[in-house]
């Protein structure tokens, strides 16, 4: 693992968020970030990092380590469902894109994974501030092109998502207000 943050969940006092861990690693090994080419694990672990002073619950951690694991991985939520905690695989599955190819164009597409994480639970919906800010900070800085129409999808799904901590929601509104004003 390429960040300093992995030592912290490592190490931490959680079996869960040991594991959660474990499972994160294994289960994105090979995949790389888009732009980057840094390891994909590093991405859930800066989620779980983000997430982590808003709520420090080894559950919502191990979610934030898992969150991308059903959509991105082999694993399946009953394989997940074998090795956690029911909440933390409800968490991951309500952050899970559930739009598929068929499903229409890209607008369509997004709707309805919108409409799924907007049902989300708080905890969960921390989770997902956290992703969008750790995602859209990359899209800007490395996809110019791309990035107009990421923060726009962005921005309206943060405005749907009122459940989470309202201060890393504020957080992420500031962000994606400053890099679409810096695209002007």
């Amino acid at each position: 693992m390429t960040t300093p943050h992995a030592h912290t969940f490592a190490h931490h006092p959680s079996l869960v968020v040991r594991h959660a861990l474990a499972i994160a690693t294994e289960a994105h090994e090979g995949q790389v970030r888009r732009y980057t080419h840094e390891p994909f694990v590093t991405h859930p672990i800066a989620v779980a990092q983000t997430v982590a002073p808003f709520n420090p619950d080894p559950l919502v951690l191990a979610a934030a380590l898992l969150h991308d694991v059903v959509e991105d991985t082999p694993v399946t939520a009953a394989d997940l469902a074998r090795e956690m905690p029911s909440s933390v695989v409800r968490m991951v599955l309500s952050l899970t894109n559930q739009a598929s190819a068929t499903d229409g164009d890209r607008s369509s597409r997004k709707q309805i994974d919108h409409d799924h994480v907007a049902r989300a639970e708080p905890r969960a919906q921390t989770i997902k501030y956290a992703d969008v800010l750790h995602n859209v900070q990359s899209i800007a800085r490395h996809d110019p092109s791309f990035s107009p129409t990421y923060l726009q999808e962005k921005a309206s799904l943060v405005r749907r998502l009122n459940r989470g901590h309202p201060v890393l929601r504020r957080h992420v509104w500031h962000c994606i207000d400053t890099l679409i004003a810096e695209l002007d």
